[in-house]
């Protein structure tokens, strides 16, 4: 285990060089002391955990991790031989005599939603506890506080599993209310965690919000496939697509929020999860007006050895509401399958007409440029993109890249787009929809690929900008490059930008294939 360490010229690590060796003996005449000490003299605190290693020593499977606060202030305590308290220690993992032993009760994270046995109360999850988050936002942060703790309690579920002989008989039917969890967000009190979903204009990052949503829909998922016992199958359950979200309201960083949803519905392997964002402001006090945001989650079950879809427990909604809610999905699963029928069908002869009316201003623009529309600009000269490579810590608990990283990632990219084309900052004002074709896996070459799909003018106080992004699995060694996942976004302008003169252009197709994305995603539209 090797002591952490920073360079002298750290404002919080400089050495008065006439006082090092006085300072040196003092701290090795009191190493065994278990004390913690402070100097005049501008140096770091330090505190010993015993006679050989400081507390600050990192990955080490015996030792706790921790996240130092050094503070801004430039005077400091006298040095004293009277203990001290280190000063903001937070805790990341606990010490075991045991590596492979449980954590014990009284070190466990306070997280009784997504633990606890159905028959109990859900209490909401507190999303800025402090024994998961930094006390300051350093490099390392690799997910958002929410998303760690709802992992860090859905690994408990895999501890123990059924048995071989009762993987596909142990099938039971539940109630919504089982899987029903939420989230607390205390943006109002918690100044840190607000900073981490805080976007430049003071608004919220509406990527850290999709993020949480599929790490939340994913937490659901698998309590609704455990038993009362807590024994899980040898089941994968992934993300497969999100239907529309609809942002009902402007979503603010300074007040609390929550986010709660539970299964609705269930078919033989796949299943639907309903979130529900709320938060309650001084203009809708009312909780009828509270909520912000809608989304279905539609997951999968694979079996975990075969890789071969896997039955799922059946649900039974209780209350009226319950069964609406089911009624709906039922609808919504019927026109995926009536969809998915469509796509395989060659376009009718009625189509041919509207592709030809879409392409016509397209053909002027490759074919006569100079007496093309000047309100108008092609698909592909919207275009951006954004490359990287997939690395372990955007992993999920399964090894695979996080679905809902890969959405933060998507929604930038798009906010980024729809930025660059209206020359203002845009509002975020739905999710059309996303679709997982393919898993991603680390050390995969990812390809965002994105382009403002078309435009709706109607209101010219609010107009609509509607972006497509595409994410590749790049594959160089093997010439070969596939589509892992689609995401559709829909973006407004401010009616203030607007209101100075700003001109949103209208976007033409130049090729037959991008006229039946356009198309594509029109009927999309019009159908939900």
């Amino acid at each position: 285990m090797i002591p952490l360490k920073r360079p002298l010229s750290h404002p919080s690590f400089i050495f008065n060089k006439s006082n090092s060796k006085s300072l040196r003996s003092l701290i090795k005449n009191t190493r065994s002391t278990n004390e913690t000490f402070s100097s005049p003299i501008p140096i770091f605190y330090f505190k010993f955990s015993d006679s050989t290693m400081p507390i600050f020593a990192a990955n080490s499977s015996s030792f706790s991790r921790v996240n130092t606060h050094f503070p801004d202030s430039v005077n400091q305590p006298t040095l004293t031989s009277k203990a001290q308290t280190f000063p903001q220690i937070r805790t990341f993992c606990v010490k075991r005599t045991n590596p492979n032993a449980e954590l014990s009760a009284s070190n466990d994270i306070p997280i009784v939603s997504t633990v606890s046995g159905p028959i109990q109360t859900s209490q909401p999850i507190d999303a800025g506890s402090s024994m998961r988050k930094p006390i300051s936002l350093w490099p390392g942060m690799y997910h958002s506080p929410v998303t760690n703790a709802l992992w860090e309690a859905r690994s408990s579920m895999f501890e123990k599993s059924f048995a071989e002989k009762d993987s596909q008989t142990e099938l039971v039917a539940k109630t919504p209310s089982m899987s029903r969890t939420s989230i607390a967000y205390k943006f109002s009190s918690d100044y840190i965690l607000r900073e981490q979903y805080k976007n430049p204009w003071d608004e919220m990052r509406m990527g850290k919000l999709l993020e949480d949503l599929d790490a939340l829909a994913g937490t659901i998922s698998y309590k609704h496939c455990r038993k009362d016992d807590g024994a899980t199958r040898p089941i994968l359950l992934v993300t497969a697509s999100v239907d529309k979200m609809v942002l009902k309201k402007p979503i603010r960083v300074d007040f609390d929020l929550k986010i709660s949803g539970a299964v609705t519905w269930v078919g033989r392997s796949s299943m639907e999860i309903q979130m529900e964002v709320t938060q309650s402001t001084p203009d809708s006090p009312d909780p009828s007006d509270s909520v912000a945001l809608v989304a279905n989650f539609t997951f999968v079950a694979c079996d975990s050895k075969t890789g071969k879809s896997a039955p799922l427990n059946q649900i039974l909604p209780e209350t009226e509401h319950e069964k609406l809610l089911w009624k709906e999905a039922e609808e919504r699963n019927k026109m995926r399958k009536q969809k998915r029928v469509a796509e395989k069908k060659d376009v009718d002869n009625r189509d041919e007409d509207r592709l030809n009316t879409l392409l016509a201003e397209g053909r002027v623009f490759c074919d006569m440029p100079a007496l093309a529309d000047r309100d108008s600009i092609l698909i592909r000269d919207t275009r951006h993109e954004n490359s990287l490579m997939c690395q372990p810590q955007q992993r999920n608990i399964h090894g695979r890249i996080f679905g809902g990283f890969l959405m933060r990632k998507a929604s930038e990219l798009a906010f980024s787009n729809a930025y660059a084309f209206a020359g203002a900052a845009p509002c975020f004002m739905e999710v059309d929809h996303v679709d997982f074709f393919k898993p991603v896996d680390v050390g995969n070459f990812l390809r965002f690929k994105s382009c403002v799909l078309y435009t709706e003018l109607e209101n010219p106080m609010k107009p609509l900008i509607n972006v497509e992004v595409v994410a590749h699995v790049t594959r160089p060694e093997l010439r070969c490059s596939e589509v892992s996942n689609k995401f559709y976004f829909t973006f407004t302008v401010r009616p203030d930008a607007m209101k100075e003169g700003l001109k949103i252009r209208n976007v033409v197709p130049a090729t037959e294939e991008e006229a039946r994305r356009v198309l594509e995603r029109m009927d999309a539209e019009r159908s939900q």
